[in-house]
């Protein structure tokens, strides 16, 4: 998922000094730690726009910890989170800046032995570099950037040379693409036309709908950017308007999204619209509210399991404790977890030192049965599976209003390019 454009300088010299300083400690670790707490970090923005969501994926985290912790935790090691806020009120949502603070704060913790997180792109970006010197891994379940991964941006984001950033869902290569695919194939559009919200997911998703919008002779009869600060956007719309398109795509989160698609409803009520996973949220449907809402369609980066009832007492026992139901990113922060945790039970059992350098490696080799399927890594740190999932805003009387599983009619798999 999901680093405004104004935020994007200065990361670069920032990181640059974090690393030299944390590259003495890569590799951290200790032996023989029966006596020892093993430490996951989480860093997740859960102040502003997002929060509702990141507690989503908080909760996901946690419950796999606490479920492992019971069962004897790690070769009888306990298990500890350790909770960072990467949001701001400066920011009013995800800060790339205090992100990066956070993972500093992680890696110079020698217990910290993996990460679980980011929720978005942006704060990946600003992260890993950081985690990269220190050759501690991560695992998000719904940063989808492809740059994170993308060998051609290897220096700037691995610049040890291997792989830390591991996904639990797949990326925006898939997931903008196959949303341009769906609306051609099933919502029949012949035009669209393209916003963003200056985001490094926004800007990236929309960018990779777009680019197979064209090549698939869907026309694209513009692109523009939101300033997510901003509290109007009806010069754009109005402008929009005037092109009578059948659709529009947004790529960004509810900072922006929320006032689009109130606004949008009023200035263009009939026109199709969908978006990336950046809306896929508790916070853009409570936020736009009924009817607003009604109709957006929008995409998460991997299978759509929450409604499966191999998953129920999953879901009920989640209700019961949480007073409200998960979403699919739960899902995949509980599988990120597992993933991490069934990494440090391999490097317990082999005996050999627990290091971050070996659980980074025990990540990469996973191949682990989860409750959205087998994971398993390519070489790059990313999912094997590819699959998209769509849904569209649909109002249910007989549940809440903020009930995502309810109010989030699941549509399909969106076509693969």
């Amino acid at each position: 998922m999901r680093m405004t454009k104004h935020m994007r300088g200065g990361l670069a010299s920032f990181a640059a000094v974090s690393v030299v300083a944390l590259a003495a400690i890569a590799g951290a670790g200790w032996a023989n730690a029966d006596d020892k707490t093993i430490k996951l970090g989480i860093t997740l923005p859960i102040t502003g726009a997002d929060a509702a969501d990141a507690l989503l994926i908080q909760h996901g985290f946690e419950i796999a910890i606490e479920e492992a912790n019971a069962a004897g935790g790690v070769k009888g090691m306990k298990l500890e989170a350790v909770i960072k806020d990467s949001g701001t009120a400066t920011a009013g949502q995800y800060d790339p800046a205090q992100a990066a603070t956070n993972t500093k704060s992680l890696v110079g913790d020698p217990d910290v032995m993996a990460v679980l997180g980011p929720e978005m792109s942006g704060e990946g970006k600003a992260m890993t570099p950081i985690l990269s010197e220190a050759d501690l891994a991560t695992i998000t379940p719904s940063s989808t950037n492809p740059d994170l991964t993308d060998p051609a941006h290897a220096a700037q984001y691995m610049p040890k040379g291997r792989p830390v950033y591991f996904r639990t869902v797949t990326t925006d290569a898939f997931q903008g693409p196959n949303m341009a695919n769906f609306f051609k194939e099933t919502m029949k559009a012949t035009n669209v036309y393209v916003l963003d919200d200056a985001g490094a997911y926004g800007v990236g998703i929309a960018d990779a709908f777009q680019h197979q919008a064209e090549k698939i002779g869907l026309k694209v009869l513009g692109r523009d950017q939101l300033d997510p600060k901003e509290a109007d956007y009806t010069t754009v719309l109005t402008k929009i308007k005037q092109l009578n398109p059948d659709s529009v795509y947004y790529g960004g989160v509810n900072q922006a999204g929320v006032k689009l698609a109130k606004q949008m409803a009023e200035i263009l009520p009939n026109v199709k619209k969908g978006g990336g996973d950046g809306i896929y949220s508790s916070e853009f449907l409570t936020g736009v509210g009924y009817p607003s809402v009604e109709g957006w369609y929008c995409t998460n980066a991997g299978p759509h399991v929450v409604e499966d009832p191999a998953l129920a007492t999953f879901v009920k026992n989640f209700n019961d404790k949480y007073k409200g139901n998960p979403n699919d990113y739960t899902i995949t922060a509980y599988d990120a977890a597992l993933v991490a945790i069934d990494a440090l039970k391999r490097v317990a059992a082999s005996g050999k030192p627990m290091t971050r350098t070996a659980v980074r490696d025990a990540i990469q080799e996973s191949k682990l049965k989860t409750l959205q399927g087998e994971v398993s890594f390519d070489k790059m740190g990313d999912i094997n599976d590819r699959t998209v999932s769509v849904f569209q805003f649909k109002k249910n009387d007989k549940f809440p209003l903020d009930d995502v599983i309810h109010q989030l009619a699941y549509v399909g798999v969106a076509p693969q390019s």
